[in-house]
């Protein structure tokens, strides 16, 4: 089996390494760090082929420390003991050179897992090294991330891409005595996104299905690269930012933004459980009750779209999305509970009023559990005016009706019964 050219280029050293200049360049973030004899543990964060790997494998390979690797896609707590073991062992009693432990998409590890690290990091034993292409602050345990500096990867511009192209034509044994000459690059630097390994990938594919002389061109990039999809990555930082517009647009009442970055989504391979249960969520954070019919149709779009899967949920995906784009927008329901829930956090476990309370037994009717409790029903139009709140927040309002055709009916169903207590 071929070695891609990707991985044939794969730097040996930092001499070779291509951008990150910010990290391990003459003033980087890296720098002090190499130059001493110290190595902490640390999170590389950063979209997909911006070296990464390398990066941690060159680390290593700098300050002669054995390195051991995991991928959290195959690796649980017992692998991962096993390998903390042997790197803590590989290392000698008597070294002071740690072994490097990097784990590869570390953002996939469990709580369990990420914790089963801890004991290792603290003592020093191992050397930790995470590569992520999510944000850490939201993927990495707290106690975890607390012990490890976090240095941020950027996308390759285009002239670190330039040199590497102009890299992989000089010195890749399988390229170098081909004829090959770029006479425009502008196509395979927008395909590779930035990102090394793409654009790599891309130029082999155009090099190896074309004759020599190979005269590489915008035209026919595209023409060997036709089948490449619009640049998404589910499971990277360009996931949530698409997802993000997608939401935004839905939440703005932009019916073609929304169908667009609907489409990108769906040309991306994203799962189709996840648009729908973004807009399930939406449909009550953003429409609410200003269209109570919105939640009921995207909940009856997560079950049909679970039941078809692609290319035919796109269908009721793209219904879905035009409507809730198209309705009545109110996050009063999405506000009231956080307001409460806030309170709640800010007062405590506040008593419930006796007339509230559940009376099962005849101990707790004795303590006048549910006396002067009013059955609503018995009332005139199944109304009776009495306290529902802890006597602490009597009259508070949590729930401010929207602006809307639906929730203005509410407010003046509200403003009838409670008159001015709630200020409705």
């Amino acid at each position: 089996m071929n070695t891609p050219l990707a991985e044939r280029m794969r730097p040996k050293s930092l001499e070779e390494y291509v951008g990150q200049e910010h990290l391990i360049g003459p003033k980087g973030g890296l720098t002090p760090i190499l130059e001493s004899g110290n190595l902490p543990s640390m999170i590389l964060w950063g979209p997909p082929g911006t070296g990464k790997t390398t990066l941690a494998r060159l680390l290593a390979h700098q300050k002669e420390r054995p390195f051991y690797q995991l991928s959290a896609i195959n690796s649980g707590v017992k692998e991962i003991r096993d390998i903390l073991q042997k790197a803590e062992h590989s290392g000698g009693l008597f070294s002071n050179k740690s072994p490097l432990l990097f784990i590869d998409e570390i953002h996939r590890f469990s709580k369990s897992q990420q914790d089963s690290l801890l004991g290792a990091v603290e003592k020093g034993s191992v050397t930790l090294i995470g590569a992520t292409t999510e944000n850490p602050s939201f993927e990495v345990i707290n106690a975890l991330l607390s012990r490890c500096q976090v240095y941020i990867l950027n996308p390759l511009d285009k002239s670190q891409l330039q040199q590497l192209i102009s890299n992989a034509l000089n010195q890749d044994i399988e390229i170098k005595n081909k004829k090959v000459e770029i006479l425009e690059d502008e196509a395979l630097i927008k395909i590779s996104g930035g990102d090394a390994r793409k654009l790599l990938s891309a130029l082999e594919l155009v090099i190896n299905s074309s004759s020599e002389p190979i005269k590489i061109d915008n035209a026919l990039v595209l023409e060997k690269v036709q089948t490449q999809m619009a640049q998404f990555d589910k499971n990277g930082d360009l996931h949530y930012d698409i997802i993000s517009a997608f939401i935004k647009s839905i939440r703005g009442s932009d019916p073609n933004g929304a169908v667009y970055w609907l489409a990108r989504m769906i040309e991306g391979g994203e799962e189709v459980k996840f648009i729908a249960r973004r807009m399930l969520i939406l449909a009550s954070e953003d429409i609410g009750n200003a269209n109570p019919t919105a939640l009921v149709l995207a909940n009856s779009t997560f079950q049909a779209v679970s039941i078809l899967g692609f290319p035919e949920a796109r269908i009721p995906l793209s219904q879905c999305a035009l409507y809730l784009a198209s309705s009545d927008k109110s996050n009063a329901s999405y506000t009231a509970i956080n307001k409460a829930q806030q309170t709640v956090k800010e007062t405590g476990d506040l008593g419930v009023p006796l007339p509230l309370r559940n009376a099962p037994t005849q101990l707790m009717k004795e303590l006048d559990h549910g006396k002067d409790y009013q059955y609503a029903h018995d009332h005139q139009n199944n109304f009776v005016n009495m306290e529902f709140l802890p006597k602490e927040l009597e009259g508070f309002r949590f729930y401010e009706p929207g602006e809307n055709a639906k929730e203005n009916q509410l407010r003046k169903f509200l403003k009838s019964r409670w008159k001015d207590k709630y200020g409705y």
